[in-house]
């Protein structure tokens, strides 16, 4: 593979930063969108992104035919809602930000949404909590897929402000259709000329992820490689280095399957800021490995 740093010269397609974040998500990629957008092909069919997510990467492309998935049903039933209704998303934050409002305590006003999600999961629930759980760290239990992420120390934004965002990002994901599926299901849905992005749980930092638990990277990358061999682009987002860069992460890539090796440099990580109770991480700096097939 071609490994290349931070090469602008390499990369085919220009994308403007987009930053207004919809959802907060471990591994959000908001920031750096625009440059994993660059190294996309210049002319592509269709475009598939079966780990949604954040949508980051989606929004920042804003392409013309797009299938968004993921197994996650509430993270689903958001986009869907985004798709289909943008103003009943818009009320779901309002509702659940006037809420907290009226406990009086914005801990307990989000202890009580918690609450509501845990009983029964839903995107109008989650929806708020992404946004106001403590650094965007969603993280669930295994054995139930119960959320347990504490409140975070900053205000949510205002319902104006979400609901500004929502306009936007209903927009830029108007030629998108979002479903319920398997990874495997969705890149199979792939013909030759399309584009498929992954950015599926990373090994060696997510697995508090809903379902990162059973994720298995070298299932997605047999999957990849029959996608490659049909003619679909296939760009992957994967663990690069942690610890300031020092250390790499080391995975089961086979030799031959990608043509090229971009690291992104994606600042510090929030996960670890959480674990670590929020101190500065000057030593926590990471990079993503951009895992191309073309």
């Amino acid at each position: 593979m071609q490994l290349i740093l931070f090469d602008e010269a390499v990369a085919p397609r220009s994308a403007k930063p987009f930053t207004a974040q919809l959802l907060k998500w471990i591994g959000n990629k908001q920031r750096f969108a625009h440059e994993i957008v660059s190294y996309f092909p210049d002319e592509f069919n269709r475009y598939f992104e079966p780990f949604i997510g954040s949508g980051a990467v989606l929004a920042t492309l804003s392409p013309e035919h797009g299938t968004g998935a993921d197994i996650f049903q509430p993270l689903v039933e958001i986009w869907k809602t985004l798709h289909d209704n943008p103003e009943l998303l818009k009320d779901w934050y309002r509702d659940r930000w006037s809420r907290m409002k009226r406990a009086g305590d914005k801990v307990k006003g989000y202890e009580e949404i918690k609450a509501s999600y845990n009983k029964q999961p839903n995107g109008a629930d989650l929806l708020f909590l992404c946004r106001s759980c403590y650094g965007g760290v969603v993280r669930f239990r295994q054995s139930d897929g119960y959320m347990s992420t504490p409140c975070g120390i900053h205000e949510p934004i205002s319902p104006e402000s979400f609901a500004k965002r929502a306009g936007d990002w209903h927009h830029r994901t108007k030629g998108t259709s979002f479903l319920c599926a398997p990874f495997e299901e969705v890149m199979a849905k792939a013909e030759s000329g399309d584009l498929i992005y992954c950015d599926p749980p990373y090994s060696h930092s997510q697995t508090i992820l809903y379902g990162a638990q059973s994720f298995d990277l070298e299932h997605l990358l047999r999957v990849t490689h029959e996608c490659k061999k049909r003619g679909v682009y296939v760009a992957i987002s994967i663990d690069g280095s942690k610890k300031s860069g020092s250390k790499m992460c080391e995975l089961p890539i086979p030799e031959g399957l990608f043509e090229r090796e971009i690291f992104v440099h994606c600042g510090r990580s929030m996960l670890r800021r959480f674990q670590m109770d929020g101190q500065t991480l000057e030593q926590e700096l990471v990079s993503d490995r951009l895992l191309l097939t073309y």
